[in-house]
């Protein structure tokens, strides 16, 4: 019964070997770059981390198709190196004797692609899916729409010069009603000094035709 036992282990682990190797159908490579990230804080790569990034991925599996129950032992390494690399594939829970399809890990990994990155401190540049493109980060939306910015400067500038022009039209307006009200004045002025001056010259007394006796006598 033991040997039993021992020759479905080596079975499955022939099987496994198997469906996972380099440029495996439905097989993936991973490389990371620790060193180059994190520099002297470098974590060193063991056992420990590599079931950390087997249960990231049975979570990226989980989260992508809701109602399939991925455990760590659903997310198989094989070909690892001391440069930290190594390739996977994804059984199915249903069957593990099925692969999941290289469409639904990819789409898996690039929805959680942040979250599996965040848990080992790393970046899309130095934990690279090979044959996974990087998620790219959402565009930034402004709350405003720039048509709608632009057309409010527009219209600022217009409703600027309009008011420019009114207040200018006031004061010029308001400047000639002060110019015409001085020259009237300065004309009234002219005016009055003209008659006090004929006033003036009316009033004064011409000896040449005075009738006194005084002076007319020879």
């Amino acid at each position: 019964m033991l040997d039993k036992i021992l020759f479905l282990l080596c079975l499955a682990a022939a099987l496994a070997d198997q469906r996972c190797m380099p440029g495996a159908p439905q097989g993936f490579h991973v490389r990371l770059s620790i060193k180059t990230a994190l520099g002297d804080e470098a974590y060193v790569w063991n056992e420990n981390e590599m079931f950390l990034f087997r249960a990231s991925l049975a979570f990226a599996m989980r989260n992508h198709m809701g109602g399939q129950q991925f455990e760590v032992s659903n997310i198989i390494v094989c070909n690892e190196t001391e440069r930290v690399s190594f390739w996977f594939v994804v059984t199915s829970p249903l069957d593990t004797s099925q692969l999941i399809d290289q469409e639904n890990v990819e789409v898996a990994v690039r929805k959680s692609r942040n979250r599996i990155n965040g848990a080992f401190l790393l970046n899309d540049k130095t934990l690279e899916f090979i044959g996974i493109l990087p998620t790219l980060a959402a565009p930034f939306i402004p709350a405003t729409p720039p048509w709608l910015i632009a057309f409010g400067v527009v219209m600022g500038a217009v409703g600027a010069g309009i008011i420019i022009m009114l207040v200018s039209s006031v004061v010029q307006r308001k400047r000639k009603a002060n110019e015409k009200t001085r020259d009237e004045d300065n004309d009234e002025e002219t005016r009055v000094k003209t008659v006090e001056n004929g006033a003036a010259r009316d009033g004064v007394y011409n000896m040449s035709f005075s009738e006194d006796e005084r002076f007319t006598e020879m």
